[in-house]
């Protein structure tokens, strides 16, 4: 046997890191974390005026800066409560700090180089200091520190201009290491579609001698975005490019320097649009699933993007379900992906088989269990097998076997579904809320199996774009002697 890599709770993406000021953040990633229990969380924004840190003001005639923690200390209290750790991102550039006026998103986050190299030098080792000071040396150097976000594209760094990244990630870098030697620091965050960009990083950092403790980037599986008014339709790529994209750093680091150096996959999703109605459907949670089953294989941690609907690089939503990234909705309704994690969480740690549509693990207590999905046709939802049937054989003490199988689909576990037949309303009533969370809820059933020669067999149906765990478990008969449950009605 052997044990199921962590990759896949090692990180979540979160929107800009100033809404987890906000209670609707704060009430879904305490569910998220309750359920799903993930280690750390990446998002944009750390440096960028909402969060309020560099602070330049005028005194006497003479210009100053003042590096003001108030917002960063109550987010990062607020994570470690809830028993997760920041996975920081330096960026994006303060407007007091910028070179240009260049922004992306509706929040606009400036994606200029600093005007002044020392200032942003000064900035990141303030606040690396102060997160030392404040939270103890041995609790931040668990805290991966990333330089910038997807520097290969224009819209996230003024003319994608690698040689004033390459200058921005040494600065940045040096001055971490300069806090503590064993700080952990790495990038280059870049965006699917410029693989040559991490090679030609590479390169730099080891001509450079530059310090590198980890490597990073993003996958995603989406072609051009189609728009209509307050959304986007795409197509796919099969749901294996993402592991291949996850396999890649390690591929083109193979032989160098860096070679076996921590890989990140920072972002990954199917869209990289937020306002993609797949990412709220079962299919999502079915497509997705042999890559959170397989992708430790590839990567020391691959980061959903995101945890929750709490985003709005794009605007304020317009509707509860609007294709956000989430795992959750706003006001936690969950969607089937939450599911998928959801009943990861709760397997064990042992591979027994892996198989195409299946990943089988046990535990110490000799529990089993099954999280089994369905093939899907990624060029259109409704050429997906309407069933699939799997034969899995599993060992198990005792004479006979306890199971207990969740399920969501089309149909069952999916608020998406109930929302549609309600009319898709745009601000649900409390009780509309109530009833979309009990929609939301995975179906249950349970059943006793019999052990043959030290074996259950099971025989697995799953519906279209169903996700499903079984847990089975041996059974220990404490049934009295005496009892006859055929005698409830006192017949005899």
């Amino acid at each position: 046997m052997s044990r199921l890599p962590a990759a896949w709770r090692a990180c979540v993406g979160t929107g800009r890191m100033e809404l987890a000021l906000r209670r609707d953040y704060q009430d879904s990633l305490a569910l998220v974390q309750r359920e799903i229990g993930f280690r750390h969380i990446r998002g944009h924004g750390l440096f960028s005026d909402g969060m309020g840190i560099h602070r330049p003001f005028t005194h006497l005639g003479q210009e100053h800066v003042r590096h003001s923690f108030t917002y960063l200390d109550q987010v990062v209290d607020l994570y470690l409560e809830r028993g997760i750790r920041p996975f920081l991102e330096l960026g994006f550039m303060p407007s007091g700090l910028a070179s240009g006026d260049q922004t992306v998103f509706w929040w606009k986050g400036n994606i200029t180089p600093p005007r002044s190299w020392s200032a942003w030098a000064d900035l990141v080792r303030d606040t690396v200091t102060h997160l030392v000071d404040r939270y103890g040396l041995a609790e931040v150097r668990q805290w991966p520190i990333e330089v910038w976000n997807e520097p290969n594209l224009t819209q996230f760094w003024r003319d994608a201009d690698a040689d004033a990244y390459h200058r921005l990630y040494e600065i940045s870098a040096t001055t971490v290491k300069d806090v503590d030697a064993e700080l952990q620091v790495g990038g280059p965050a870049i965006s699917p579609g410029s693989d040559k960009w991490l090679e030609t990083f590479a390169e730099f950092v080891v001509a450079r001698d530059v310090p590198i403790d980890f490597v990073s980037r993003h996958a995603y599986t989406s072609g051009p975005a189609e728009h209509v008014p307050f959304g986007t339709h795409q197509t796919l790529a099969p749901a294996s490019r993402l592991l291949e994209q996850f396999a890649l750093p390690r591929r083109q680091l193979a032989g160098t320097p860096l070679d076996g150096l921590p890989v990140h996959i920072t972002e990954f999703n199917s869209s990289y649009r937020p306002d993609n109605p797949i990412h709220d459907t079962a299919f999502h949670a079915a497509y997705l699933a042999p890559v959170v089953a397989a992708g430790g294989d590839h990567a020391d941690s691959f980061s959903y993007w995101t945890f929750s609907d709490m985003f709005e690089e794009e605007g304020i939503p317009t509707a509860l379900f609007h294709g956000g990234f989430g795992l959750l909705t706003h006001r936690q309704i969950k969607k089937p992906t939450f599911h998928l994690y959801a009943f990861l969480a709760r397997m064990g740690e042992e591979v027994l088989s892996r198989g195409p549509h299946h990943l089988m693990t046990t535990d110490v207590t000799g529990r089993v269990t099954i999280l089994a999905w369905a093939p899907v046709d990624h060029t259109d939802l409704r050429n997906s097998p309407s069933s699939h049937s799997l034969r899995l054989s599993l060992p198990m003490s005792g004479q006979s076997a306890f199971e207990v199988r969740s399920s969501v689909d089309e149909e069952r576990g999916n608020a998406w579904t109930a929302w549609r037949e309600m009319g898709r309303p745009a601000s649900p009533t409390s009780r509309q809320l109530d009833w979309l969370r009990e929609a939301a809820e995975p179906v249950r059933a349970h059943r006793r199996r019999p052990v043959v020669n030290g074996h259950v067999t099971v025989d697995l149906t799953l519906a279209r774009h169903e996700v499903t765990l079984l847990e089975i478990t041996p059974v220990c008969d404490e049934t009295p002697s005496w009892w006859d449950d055929s005698r409830l009605l006192g017949t005899p």
